[in-house]
This record gives structure tokens, C-alpha cells and sequence, in this order.
């Protein structure tokens, strides 16, 4: 793994406590108007011991916003000036930093509803280490967001995915990776995949994984911590009760360039997991198709009015 950058700035107010229980780290990159009110829904959250801001290069106002709240917030604790790093390497400095035994990652655009983050650390009784568990994410509207727990992410079902090809041709239906359309459970599960939107680790399952491969830049990196973390003889837990409304689309950042970093790293995750022959060719086979899809969304949304 990377080594980590040691030219960034800390800020911090007063002194925090010795050992906080709960450290929530939030990476942040030209998140736009979403980002003040996910700061404002972390620190609500009466459990939350530490707030880690990793800002990777956020606008002139957001980042003058990041360093007053800074200096008057004894919660939070900044870094910045270490340049865009991409999400992994970054989460990866903000879990370093943090003290806590829990630590709970969330996008910048998400907002913790009450009692999110007591619903994550309940989940983790009686797990093995490494565990991962994921929050229920949600729309606006309160229903369940595509992606926030999923089956087992392959090249095909990713293909199958990104053409929606599952829900258009009943035969397919079978291959359908996406779970939101069934019933939510009552107690937390296990699923081989959760959203990267807000999910929780103990501190030891984070060590036992070495922290999120630094190789992707953007994107993946949950499922990828995902994948290791069963690899290991560990669980991905989806928690029910754990709610959080995540805005997402609200970067100011290109997003033809978020989603080409996107179909990347789905290519690497394939390559990297591919464990005979067959599967490596597969993989290799289908990263331009991937890519190619993965880059064409943004237009297609723009075409149809809605995430594809």
C-alpha cells in the first residue's frame, strides 16, 4: 500500500477527547451546496466522538467553511493540503487519524438520519473480525436507493446492470445483482455487497484489512473492501435500521470523468479477483465494454432525465 502523504495541514479546535468511541470520516473533493448540511447531520448525531474531513481540493468557499468549522468545533478534525489523492487514499489518511474504535464512512452528499450510527455499531455484535456493515441508503422520497445492498458484482452482472437488461427481459431477471426490490428485512443480513454511501468497520477490521487498496481512485474501493472482507472469512452486513438519505449527483466535478474513474476500477476489481484462466479472459475481454457503458451514462441521463 501507498504510502501516506505527510504534507497535509491539520486542524483541530481544543482538545479531543483521548479516546473517542465512534469516528465518522467523511471524504470530501468539490462536493458542491449538499456538503454543509451532511457536516450538519454527522455532528447531530449525539454518538458521533469525531468528525475526520479529508478534503482533497474542495472550491475557495467550501474549503474557508472546512477551516473555520475547524477552529470552533472541538469535534472535527481537518486535513487538507495534500491535493486530490482520489477517495481510497484519502479514507485511508482520515481512518489513520482518527482515534475512535468504530469508524463510520459517509459520502459528503449523505445525511445521517437519527440513530444511524447506533444501528451500525449494534450490528457488529457477535461478527467476525473482519466485518463491514452497511446503512440502509435512501432517496429523498424515503424509498430504498438502487445500490445499497447488492449481490455478487461480476462482469456480467455489471454489464447486465448498466442496460438495466435484468428488468427489461424477464429471463434475465435471475442475474439481477440490485436487492432494493425486495422486501427490507427487519434485522441486519448478510449480502456480499453494500453502498460505499455510509458504512461502519471496528477499528480492528479496518487493520485486518489493511484499510481500502489505494490503487482505485475512485469508486469500487467499497465493493473491493467488500470482496476481501468475505475472502478473509469475514461478513458485509446490510443494516435495516441504520437510515441515511444520500443526495449523490451533486459533485461539481465532470462526470464523464467520475464515471470513467468508475468503469476503471470495475476493470482493475475484475482483473484483480479473476482466480483461473477463464474468468482473467473474461475479465480482460469485457473491460472495454464496461468502460465504454460506464462513460456513456452521463449522456444517457441527460437524454432521459434520470440516473441510468
Amino acid at each position: 500500500m501507498n504510502s501516506i502523504l505527510p504534507s497535509f495541514t491539520s486542524f483541530a479546535a481544543g482538545a479531543r477527547p483521548a479516546q473517542p468511541r465512534i469516528s465518522v470520516v467523511m471524504v470530501v473533493f468539490r462536493t458542491g451546496a449538499a456538503l454543509a448540511e451532511s457536516i450538519r447531520h454527522a455532528l447531530d448525531e449525539s454518538l458521533v466522538d469525531e468528525l475526520v474531513i479529508v478534503d482533497n481540493g474542495s472550491e475557495l468557499r467550501d474549503a474557508d467553511m472546512l477551516r473555520a468549522l475547524g477552529l470552533t468545533e472541538p469535534r472535527v478534525h481537518l486535513l487538507q493540503g495534500h491535493g486530490n489523492v482520489g477517495f481510497a487514499r484519502a479514507a485511508n489518511l482520515g481512518a489513520r487519524a482518527a482515534q475512535g474504535q468504530y469508524l463510520v464512512f459517509i459520502n459528503p452528499d449523505a445525511n445521517v438520519q437519527d440513530g444511524c450510527v447506533a444501528a451500525l455499531v449494534n450490528a457488529f455484535r457477535a461478527r467476525p473480525v473482519p466485518t463491514v456493515v452497511g446503512a440502509c441508503v435512501m432517496n429523498t422520497d424515503g424509498s430504498e436507493q438502487r445500490g445499497a445492498r447488492r449481490g455478487e458484482v461480476t462482469p456480467f452482472s455489471t454489464l447486465l446492470s448498466f442496460s438495466h437488461m435484468t428488468k427489461r427481459y424477464a429471463s434475465l431477471a435471475g442475474f439481477e445483482i440490485h436487492l432494493e426490490h425486495e422486501p427490507l428485512p427487519r434485522a441486519p443480513v448478510e449480502v456480499p455487497t453494500i453502498s460505499g454511501a455510509c458504512f461502519a468497520l471496528r477499528r480492528q477490521d479496518f487493520d485486518a484489512l489493511g484499510g481500502f487498496d489505494e490503487a482505485y481512485f475512485l469508486h469500487v474501493e467499497d465493493i473491493d473492501l467488500c470482496w476481501r472482507a468475505r475472502q478473509a472469512g469475514g461478513a458485509v452486513v446490510f443494516q435495516p435500521k441504520a437510515k441515511v438519505v444520500h443526495l449523490g449527483h451533486t459533485s461539481l466535478e465532470n462526470p464523464l470523468k467520475v464515471e470513467f474513474h468508475k468503469g476503471v476500477g470495475l476493470t482493475r476489481y475484475f482483473i484483480k479477483r479473476a482466480d483461473n484462466a477463464h474468468r482473467y479472459v473474461m475479465a480482460v475481454l469485457l473491460a472495454p465494454a464496461i468502460l465504454l457503458m460506464a462513460v456513456c451514462r452521463p449522456m444517457l441521463w441527460k437524454l432521459t432525465g434520470r440516473p441510468f
